[in-house]
């Protein structure tokens, strides 16, 4: 699949990090691109708003609004292409000093993590169904999902996160079967360890030892190769239904 300015792509999570880089990438292709994350994101990228790519605030985990944002993608250029980069990863173990784990706690990671993007996932589909097919194939369109490492070596206190991002990954494979005959290819992607502004909360001494558990290279992943990744799942047309590690070969401890 060719990226050009006669395509539209939506974005989640896209005031920051993975979401940022993404919407950027695809943005210098000439992709029409919106990009969308809560109303407190967006109110805070002041100059830091990439220039060409549409902001519209949204909650992930409200379907209605999911559905209007992705319309309004589709309004810019046939929609071709949805990325998922919305998320959070909340830290709690099942069973602590303080007691059991917060079962809302749990739930709001579900409702985001999985459920924003099923939200995202079946929406984008059902408009990119409807677009004109076009190769020997008759692709109409790529969505990536965004799963993680913890998918598969969840650490201590991630209960939540763990449980999400397996999930993701599970419904990756699954969507890629259910629209198949649609001509619509989904993809997750699983980092590992990336340099995202939450990292930016951590001490120097942490993020060496992360750093150290990465065989290599040995440093933390870089959004922007995040970004690359995703482009290069658009551009190769018989890549369906996997979840591809972006990780340096890291396999996570329990601690």
């Amino acid at each position: 699949m060719q990226l050009n300015d006669s395509y539209s792509a939506i974005v989640t999570g896209a005031a920051s990090g993975l979401g940022a880089e993404t919407a950027h990438a695809l943005q210098e292709k000439g992709v029409k691109v919106l990009g969308i994350d809560l109303p407190q994101a967006l109110d805070a990228l002041d100059d830091q708003a990439i220039p060409g790519v549409e902001y519209q605030g949204v909650d992930v985990t409200d379907v209605d609004a999911v559905r209007k944002a992705v319309r309004q993608a589709a309004s810019l250029a046939p929609l071709r292409v949805a990325v998922n980069c919305a998320g959070i990863a909340p830290s709690q173990r099942i069973l602590s000093r303080r007691g059991p784990h917060d079962p809302q706690l749990f739930s709001r990671t579900i409702n985001i993590n999985l459920l924003g993007t099923f939200h995202v996932l079946s929406s984008a589909a059902e408009i990119i169904a409807e677009s004109d097919p076009w190769g020997e194939d008759g692709q109409r369109g790529v969505i990536i999902n965004t799963s993680s490492v913890a998918a598969f070596e969840g650490q201590v206190g991630q209960a939540a996160y763990s449980a999400s991002k397996g999930a993701v990954h599970a419904l990756s494979i699954t969507a890629a079967r259910d629209l198949a005959s649609m001509g619509i290819r989904v993809n997750a992607i699983a980092p590992g360890v990336v340099a995202t502004p939450m990292m930016k909360q951590i001490t120097e001494e942490f993020r060496k030892a992360l750093e150290a558990n990465v065989p290599f290279p040995a440093r933390l992943a870089k959004p922007e190769e995040f970004a690359k990744l995703v482009l290069s799942i658009i551009d190769n047309d018989y890549i369906n239904g996997q979840t591809i590690r972006l990780d340096g070969a890291l396999r996570m401890p329990p601690r």
